[in-house]
């Protein structure tokens, strides 16, 4: 932790890096030196290809025994195979935290840091979004969301910490899906989301991905900084966010 003044946390954050064993190897490089540059690493979700067991091995070996805390979250690719729950063992015994509407507090260089994550799931944002009207299908796509959020909302709210981070795979805004075509927004993210991070009070960043093209920075309507930190966007390992107690958001 050394160049990092007490009361900041550095927080490094990548998504969508979609392991598989021909992959295996691609980020190790970088990530060897990550405890002089970051104190924790968030993994965004679509950590695996198809959400097997085997490709979520990929990742533990990628990911696993580095020299800061690891906290994932699973994507949309990683429930493909309908084996998220084999998934995530492997990665828990590999000794990554992994969260679904559930949270966890490090501490980084005397700061208290709570991450809570789940995947969540699309639905739309403001004047485009969808409802629980009409078919049973309808409803249950836009109930499974709000669902989601709102539990991943009281997960967030819940965390005795300094500042929080809220770890989604879905986008709580629509800034940061600019680039995508708009016709996909509503698979892409849930303005749930973002009320759910606004309602939880000392949340200093919303980390996200699954928007390939998309952008990286937005805000809630709220003002949390919200960043999207898919590989395909940041287009590197990792990107590192500066956190203080006073909730102040620089990039390291």
């Amino acid at each position: 932790m050394s160049g990092t003044a007490e009361g900041c946390a550095r927080v490094a954050a990548v998504g969508d890096v979609h392991l598989d064993a021909d992959v295996v190897g691609r980020y190790r490089p970088a990530l060897e030196h990550l405890g002089e540059k970051a104190d924790l690493l968030l993994l965004a979700g679509d950590l695996t290809r198809h959400g097997t067991p085997e490709e979520a091995a990929c990742v533990a070996r990628e990911f696993g025994g580095l020299p800061v805390p690891v906290v994932a979250i699973l994507g949309n690719h990683d429930y493909h195979s309908d084996q998220q729950e084999a998934v995530s063992a492997v990665l828990q015994d590999a000794g990554l935290t992994v969260l679904e509407c559930s949270g966890t507090v490090l501490t980084c260089n005397g700061v208290r840091v709570g991450i809570a994550g789940t995947k969540g799931f699309g639905g739309g944002f403001a004047g485009a979004c969808s409802s629980e009207f009409g078919e049973p299908e309808m409803k249950a796509f836009s109930r499974h969301g709000r669902e989601l959020a709102a539990r991943f909302g009281s997960a967030l709210a819940a965390l005795d910490c300094d500042v929080r981070i809220a770890l989604t795979h879905y986008a709580p805004v629509p800034e940061t899906l600019l680039g995508e075509p708009l016709e996909i927004y509503p698979f892409l993210g849930s303005y749930h989301l973002a009320q759910a991070i606004d309602a939880a009070p000392g949340t200093a960043l919303a980390v996200h991905g699954h928007a390939h093209a998309g952008s990286e920075r937005g805000t809630t309507p709220g003002g949390v900084p919200v960043r999207n930190v898919a590989h395909p966007v940041i287009k590197q390992a990792y990107n590192v966010y500066q956190l203080s107690v006073s909730e102040l958001l620089t990039p390291a």
